[in-house]
């Protein structure tokens, strides 16, 4: 598994800043893996510091997913970004200093 700060170095600035902000209401598309069994594409309605909470599109049923070993894509309103689930394993509201205040877990 890779490093959290490498992994998030390869993230523009852009998309660190697009990260930090509110993720509640954003479209995401994941694929089938080994953390999930079937895709799942919805909108995050609910986040903790483990997991999304994901309303399915089209419907009203929500599905609770794990971050650890997540990725897929998520539409932000700077486009379409890459989702690691692993960048975004903090309390939500400290997704902020993470990203881009280097908090105790800076990320580079």
């Amino acid at each position: 598994m890779p490093d959290e700060s490498t992994a998030a170095s390869r993230l523009s600035r852009v998309e660190r800043e697009a990260l930090a902000g509110e993720l509640l209401g954003a479209t995401v598309d994941l694929p089938a893996s080994r953390a999930l069994p079937r895709p799942i594409r919805g909108t995050i309605v609910d986040e903790s510091l483990a997991t999304f909470t994901i309303r399915l599109a089209g419907r009203s049923r929500t599905v609770r997913v794990a971050k650890d070993r997540l990725e897929g894509t998520i539409v932000l309103p700077v486009g379409e970004l890459p989702l690691r689930g692993e960048l975004l394993r903090v309390r939500p509201e400290d997704r902020t200093k993470r990203l881009l205040a280097g908090g105790p877990r800076r990320f580079r």
